[in-house]
């Protein structure tokens, strides 16, 4: 599957305090914690709890948040499937770091432990 154009600035215009508690009720159903969520988020954005909450706060959309991020030097080594797209494939940068952060939230749900997600 491609991503097209349309799909990426609609991705670009969600907004991240949107999408936040549907991945804090994601782990918690699967016993994880709200602060294992924080730690992969942190690793992957490179925000701690208080910017991460600051962002939330001030409801930027998944571009903003993305191009405040300093992603980590890691992070191209997240692969796999997501949504139907293959990470690897992604050509448009907003896309694919919004893929990172889906798999990373899926891998922390699924029980994998964290030092596999924390590549």
């Amino acid at each position: 599957m491609n991503v097209t154009a349309e799909k990426n600035e609609k991705v670009a215009q969600m907004i991240f305090a949107s999408i936040y508690p549907h991945y804090v009720a994601k782990v918690e159903k699967k016993g994880r914690t709200k602060e294992e969520l924080h730690t992969v988020l942190t690793w992957l954005t490179g925000f701690d709890d208080t910017q991460l909450q600051q962002l939330i706060a001030d409801k930027v959309t998944l571009q903003t948040f993305f191009d405040k991020a300093t992603l980590h030097p890691n992070a191209h080594l997240i692969k796999g499937v997501i949504c139907g797209y293959r990470i690897e494939d992604i050509t448009f940068e907003l896309y694919r770091n919004t893929r990172y952060m889906d798999k990373l939230v899926d891998e922390l749900a699924k029980g994998k432990a964290m030092e596999k997600i924390l590549r």
